[in-house]
């Protein structure tokens, strides 16, 4: 790793104040799941006369003086899988990402047609107001963001997802951007900072318009930032890195409530302490909750009679929650890793995350439907089908995850 003084050399002469970081406690209104907390730490840094090529080059030597100050070794185990930071990082365009992955070549695509008639083939879901580069990513994140398991940088993103980056001299339809992935996840998100000011009022008005078309995601112009633009900002590189996620991997935590200091998330009224637990138990005892049905709503019952031999061959079992996460771009669809007593993990996609937060769900004891044959939603086999129970109530749905008690094992089967 560098010099810890943030300044810059050049020409033998030190310059200050070219070389500037922050690290704070920041706040995003997103999901929660084992990898995301609406709170989250994270380091932002900014270095005058280098590009991203130079984040790339700092990140690399970042990582991997830290993994050897902090574990003695550059090499780390994750869930049981080795990644190794001895090595030097894969540097992969997002273009040859998809390429490698997906079998699908972004050079040959010309048109916003041609791309929605391959996300439609490889059944990959995209919003009317996306655009071919928005597509490409939306490809990635399909095919191959889950197989950048070794430190990876992967460079080049479109300028569609980028409004805030420099264009790439040699190809305008992309920008000198990129992010470092480890274990599949994103790790990092760097630039090229783009200095002109002229070019960034452009990219902001086409952000104002996906706005108004419904993007939420989009920004708005900031008038401030284009100020400061048109005054002077040297050729510069700018990174945020996400340290709870560095945390997670250096020590081999399951989730990032186990790397937070002061995890703000809690179960709604839950008791404060274990006195308080102890009294809210014998409460309960005492009297039991009383839930009014009045207003309960089912479907009709079938009238149809089903073969018992045909019903008797749905192989109900119960499962283990290992990990449950929001599928990305997916608002309704969660993720299940889980443990069905044969030793091997299962996935299971289930609609309910209108109902539950992911981490709510990790340790939990489920039944699924273990049998059925695998559905592809999303772009992900979903083998089997896990069980609620569903009612309307004044109009509205209602829906629970039948969860049983934790003493069944993993594998029991129903009868």
């Amino acid at each position: 790793m560098d010099s810890p003084s943030f300044h810059l050399r050049r020409s033998d002469a030190i310059y200050p104040n070219e070389r500037v970081y922050e690290i704070g406690r920041v706040f995003r209104n997103e999901g929660l799941d084992t990898r995301h907390n609406p709170e989250f730490t994270l380091m932002e840094l900014y270095q005058a006369y280098t590009d991203y090529n130079g984040m790339m080059d700092l990140t690399e030597n970042l990582y991997r003086h830290v993994a050897q100050e902090v574990l003695g070794t550059t090499k780390i185990v994750y869930n049981g899988v080795e990644m190794d930071l001895g090595k030097p990082f894969e540097r992969i365009t997002m273009v040859d990402a998809v390429k490698k992955y997906a079998g699908v070549d972004w050079n040959e695509v010309k048109t916003l047609e041609e791309a929605r008639k391959l996300a439609d083939e490889h059944h990959v879901e995209y919003e009317e107001h996306h655009k071919k580069g928005d597509i490409l990513s939306l490809f990635f994140e399909e095919f191959a963001e889950e197989h950048l398991i070794q430190p990876t940088f992967v460079m080049d993103h479109p300028i569609e997802i980028s409004p805030l980056t420099k264009k790439k001299p040699e190809n305008p339809e992309y920008t000198e951007r990129f992010e470092f992935f480890m274990n599949g996840w994103e790790m990092a998100n760097a630039y090229s900072e783009l200095n002109d000011p002229i070019d960034q009022r452009e990219r902001f008005k086409a952000q104002e318009e996906l706005l108004a078309q419904g993007d939420e995601e989009a920004n708005t112009t900031d008038e401030d930032f284009l100020n400061a633009l048109e005054i002077g900002m040297p050729p510069t590189g700018g990174i945020g890195f996400g340290i709870d996620r560095m945390c997670m991997l250096l020590t081999n935590s399951a989730a990032i409530r186990d790397v937070l200091l002061f995890p703000t998330m809690k179960t709604q009224g839950g008791a404060k302490n274990e006195a308080n637990n102890s009294v809210q138990v014998k409460t309960e005892e005492k009297s039991a909750e009383k839930i009014d049905f009045s207003k309960v709503e089912i479907e009709p019952l079938f009238k149809d009679d089903v073969d018992f031999e045909t019903f008797s061959k749905s192989d109900f079992r119960a499962v283990k929650v290992k990990e449950c996460t929001a599928v990305p771009k997916s608002k309704k669809l969660l993720q299940f890793t889980l443990d069905d007593g044969t030793g091997e993990d299962r996935t299971i996609l289930s609609g309910i995350h209108e109902y539950y937060e992911p981490e709510e769900l990790v340790g939990k004891t489920c039944i699924a439907i273990t049998n059925l044959p695998p559905r592809k939603m999303m772009g992900i086999d979903s083998c089997g089908m896990l069980i609620s129970a569903v009612h309307n109530e004044e109009g509205e749905e209602k829906l629970h995850l039948l969860m049983v008690d934790e003493h069944i094992p993993a594998g029991a089967k129903l009868y």
